[in-house]
């Protein structure tokens, strides 16, 4: 029997030896040659000394559990479930009910040519380009021109949203 190779290299001057570099290629050959290959029986993966027994945290040899012979299955009857529940007729009676919102203000004239021209200045161009028509010169001045004009009137008469705005009955909780 071959005595073990001593994987470390004479001692150099300042103290601990230097472990000899791993052949990787060798080890990359030696896993994949056994990567198909069953272990033999009653061989461990890993050494004995490392088994541990159950119950006590002394090594020991390897406990295979057994299967019992007979398995069996235990079904349980459902007998109510959350779908189950009904809601009784008198529990009904705390229900909120918000009152009705009032109705919007309405626009003036200007608003609503704003409106017209930011919504009907894109729905122009879009006309032209869908029905694969050539788009002279006034229909581009008055899309482009209609959407710009449009927003930036709509922007221009948007209310400040200060402090005034408080006071407005049904306008949330207040604390």
């Amino acid at each position: 029997m071959a005595e073990p190779e001593d994987d470390r290299r004479p001692l150099p001057e300042g103290g601990e030896p230097e472990p000899k570099p791993v052949d990787e290629a060798a080890a990359w050959a030696e896993i994949v040659a056994g990567y198909d290959a069953d272990p033999e029986p009653g061989t461990a993966s890993w050494p004995e000394a490392e088994d541990v027994a159950e119950g006590s945290g002394k090594p020991g040899p390897a406990v295979v559990p057994t299967t019992p012979e007979t398995t069996s299955i235990v079904i349980h009857p459902v007998l109510s479930g959350p779908r189950d529940y009904e809601l009784d007729e008198d529990e009904d009676e705390g229900h909120f009910v918000p009152p009705e919102p009032p109705p919007l203000p309405n626009a003036d004239v200007t608003t609503k040519f704003a409106w017209l021209a930011a919504l009907g200045g894109p729905l122009l161009i879009f006309a032209f380009v869908l029905f694969q028509e050539e788009m002279p010169w006034w229909a581009i001045t008055v899309g482009i021109g209609g959407f710009l004009g449009g927003f930036a009137t709509l922007v221009t008469r948007m209310r400040p949203g200060g402090d005034e705005d408080d006071d407005l009955p049904g306008g949330g909780a207040v604390v």
